[in-house]
Formats: C-alpha cells, sequence, structure tokens
C-alpha cells in the first residue's frame, strides 16, 4: 500500500464566503490555479474540525466512497488585511499557518433523497462510515452530500468525531452504538451493513488507521491539556479508531436495530 500524503497549496484569493453553518467555510483560489472550500482552524470548532474532515476523508476514500480531493492550504499572516468585512478579516487572522482545503466541486447539486436514488451496497457503506465515526451530520435536512458528474460525494465530515471537542470517557465512547444513525438520510437503503462490516475491517487495518493519524499536523494537535504530549494526542485518535473499527458489530447492531424500527 502507498502511502498516504496530502498536497500543501498556498491560498491565493478569497473568493466568497459560505454562510452555511457556524464554521463559515470559503471559496479560495489556491496557487495551482484550482479552487477549493476552505476550512478554517480559526473557526468556532477549531482544528478539532480539521482533524475530523482529514480522518473521515481518508477513510472513506479507502472505504472506496468519493470524497473531494483533501489540500493542506497555507494561510499568510498579512493575506486578510484588506479584507473588508471585519468578520471575515477576523477569521483570517486567526486561521494563519496550516488549514485543510477541500477541491471544490463546480456545478454540483445538493442531494435530494426524493429526486435521487442510492443503490443499497453505497447506502450500506455511506451508514457503516458514519457510525464508525459518529457523524451527526447526514441528515434528511442537511445531507451532506452532493451529485456532481451523476455520482455521488461526500462532503463536509466535520462534525464527526464529536467526542474529541472534550475527550470524556472517550475509550468508552469508542465502545457504543452510535444512537442518532436513526437519523441518518440512508439508513432505509442500508441493507447490507454486514457484508460492508467484512470488508471494511479488512481494509481499515492497524497499519492503515496509524497512516491516516500520522497526517494530523503536529500544530493541529498543540494545546490540548487532557495529553501530556501532542504523540500521546495523536495515538489517542488511533486507538479510538482501532478500539471501534474492532468492535464494529457494537455499532452495525445499532444501526440495524435502528432500521428495523424505522421501517
Amino acid at each position: 500500500m502507498s502511502k498516504l500524503q496530502l498536497r500543501k497549496v498556498n491560498v491565493v484569493r478569497y473568493v466568497t464566503p459560505l454562510r452555511e453553518g457556524g464554521s463559515m467555510p470559503a471559496i479560495i483560489e489556491a496557487d495551482d490555479d484550482f479552487l477549493y472550500v476552505l476550512k478554517f482552524r480559526g473557526a468556532g470548532q477549531g482544528t478539532r474540525a480539521l482533524i475530523a474532515e482529514l480522518i473521515g476523508g481518508e477513510i472513506a476514500r479507502a472505504l472506496g466512497l468519493k470524497i473531494p480531493e483533501l489540500v493542506f492550504a497555507h494561510l499568510e499572516p498579512d493575506f486578510g488585511r484588506l479584507e473588508p468585512d471585519e468578520e471575515i478579516q477576523d477569521l483570517l487572522k486567526f486561521s494563519v499557518g496550516l488549514n485543510l482545503a477541500v477541491h471544490y466541486l463546480s456545478g454540483a447539486i445538493t442531494y435530494d433523497p426524493i429526486a435521487n436514488s442510492v443503490d443499497e451496497d453505497l447506502a450500506s457503506k455511506i451508514v457503516w462510515f458514519d457510525a464508525l465515526l459518529m457523524n451527526v451530520d447526514r441528515t434528511v435536512k442537511n445531507t451532506n452530500m452532493l451529485m456532481w458528474h451523476k455520482e455521488l460525494w461526500l462532503i463536509d465530515q466535520g462534525a464527526s468525531l464529536y467526542f474529541h471537542h472534550s475527550w470524556h470517557n472517550w475509550q468508552e465512547q469508542a465502545l457504543k452504538p452510535f444512537v442518532q444513525i436513526k437519523d441518518h438520510v440512508l439508513l432505509a437503503r442500508a441493507s447490507g451493513l454486514e457484508e460492508v462490516d467484512y470488508v471494511a475491517k479488512k481494509i481499515l487495518h492497524r497499519d492503515f488507521i496509524e497512516q491516516v493519524v500520522s497526517l494530523i499536523p503536529d500544530e493541529w494537535l498543540e494545546n490540548e491539556q487532557v495529553f501530556q504530549s501532542i504523540e500521546e494526542h495523536r495515538q489517542a485518535y488511533a486507538q479510538f479508531l482501532n478500539s471501534r473499527i474492532e468492535n464494529s458489530e457494537i455499532f452495525v447492531k445499532g444501526a440495524q436495530d435502528a432500521r428495523t424500527a424505522g421501517i
């Protein structure tokens, strides 16, 4: 297996804010001439949302789900000095350094569960993936999925791994079912969770998880008082993910029960 790595780009132009949710991402242009949706480290949830996005994106890609390319995006200290909007100027000021950006899918439209159909295999993969990462943000009201070139693409994994906002009882959290899966937009179509579980556990082995968490920049792991060091903080993510994957029957049964109750 080739080593995981992300490209690094420099932000050269702020195009427009995307005033959706509380994090206020923006479309930006980078020095590779591509447009990206930039997730700011200076937004309300800080680098934790970027870590969840990074981990979720690479795990989704390994499972064969379609995710726009993720890149590290560097923001220079003087980038926002000419920005007239004070709120945006503050966001840029607090986001100097390494941020995360997602390739902008120009022309994509929001997934509509009424207008767009998803086969049961793909639905099962997505539900399994979101149950693994405890993603609370894949509901009918906010699917965080796009249709692009007639294919389904996942976006915005930043609400995953919500336990890491406090790290309270995180070892126990790894062994809990994901009760919010009952609200998942694709749950009714997810009839193949056991089959997906069998394949996914072979893909998401310990060496792969170690590679994923090694991608997290040190500067995103600083200033977390729960841990004694950056490496201890990094390994907590690996331990959580490995424990959850190895005990996946817990969240699979939870999803199956929720699906049965909802049918």
